[in-house]
């Protein structure tokens, strides 16, 4: 029997470089290895959309447009929104016994996020418990592996604690899993100053056009400290190389490139336009994938209908077994 992987995205705009160096890549090689679960976290992407609601709803389609593009196949791998599926709800009430409201405080994503966001004293309350959700989606999958960035490691060391706790109190019933981290688990933003983020502006999206990951590429930053191309510069740290070492196949063009940039041999325009090639190779695939679902709508309502299908008959047989460990699985 398979092992299964459960990991996912908040509907609340496109899929980006980042994104697919961070887990999507690892999603694709792995769906023929697990029986893989991508859960769309609309109701997570709520707590800080709320009054917003349309922006979640209109980017669950594009979510799965984006997955299917980057090559995700609906006949290997199974597409839950998790509004759908009314056991995670029960399940993160259960789980926010299990867990303090410090603990969750102190998780450094959540903190990292509520500063990203500016909330300031007014942390919405769905917003600071989303740990105890996430760990809810993952066990009512009984999942053994979620791919995550190294950014939201702290979320899978949370979901096991609060496995173990149960587990400990229950019996063993819930699965505790295990993180698997991409080979670049952080993508720099275009910026060169942080993450790559939609909220930070500095992505490249996986549904750019051609002109626009050229236009994007050219604006990159580079060595702050090289003025003309004839300068010796620093191929370490700099996010043009960053990018070459993710994306560009030839390894061979892109050592060349680091040995010349390093000597004052080359400008940082060639070694731009260069990654702005490489870039659009591997989007290009993605792109047609993408076209070809857009021109037949239903084609994703049937994906995510079947997916919910299956996700419910997982999630509810894991929560029965939650119920019956926890002496409230009443049969009146």
């Amino acid at each position: 029997m398979k092992k299964r992987i459960l990991t996912g995205d908040r509907p609340s705009g496109r899929l980006h470089l980042g994104h697919f160096v961070g887990s999507l890549a690892n999603r694709v090689k792995l769906q023929d290895e697990y029986e893989q679960y991508v859960l769309i976290a609309d109701v997570q992407a709520l707590t800080d959309n709320f009054a917003h609601p349309q922006i979640v709803a209109d980017s669950v389609k594009e979510l799965v447009l984006d997955y299917v593009a980057v090559g995700l196949d609906p006949t290997k791998t199974t597409f839950v929104v998790q509004s759908k599926i009314p056991a995670i709800a029960e399940l993160t009430v259960f789980y926010l016994n299990l867990v303090s409201l410090n603990r969750v405080l102190r998780n450094p994503t959540v903190k990292a996020e509520i500063e990203q966001k500016g909330f300031g004293d007014s942390v919405p309350a769905g917003f600071a418990m989303y740990p105890v959700s996430q760990a809810a989606d993952i066990t009512a999958f009984a999942a053994d592996l979620v791919p995550v960035g190294d950014d939201q490691l702290p979320m899978i060391e949370q979901t096991r604690e609060i496995v173990r706790k149960f587990n400990s109190l229950y019996g063993d019933v819930l699965k505790e899993p295990k993180a698997l981290v991409g080979e670049y688990p952080r993508l720099v933003g275009l910026d060169g100053k942080a993450k790559m983020s939609k909220s930070l502006g500095n992505c490249i999206f996986l549904a750019d056009s051609e002109e626009e990951v050229k236009k994007k590429v050219m604006s990159m930053y580079t060595d702050p400290n090289r003025i003309r191309p004839t300068d010796a510069g620093t191929v370490e740290g700099n996010p043009v190389f960053i990018y070459h070492d993710a994306f560009n196949p030839n390894k061979d063009e892109v050592e060349d490139l680091k040995r010349r940039y390093r000597k004052g041999e080359v400008g940082d325009v060639e070694v731009k336009q260069k990654l702005a090639i490489a870039i659009n190779v591997l989007l290009e695939p993605m792109r047609l994938r993408r076209q070809t679902l857009e021109a037949s709508p239903e084609k994703i309502e049937a994906i995510l209908a079947e997916g919910v299908k299956k996700g419910r008959l997982v999630s509810e047989e894991v929560l029965e077994q939650v119920k019956t460990a926890m002496k409230i699985n009443y049969k009146f």
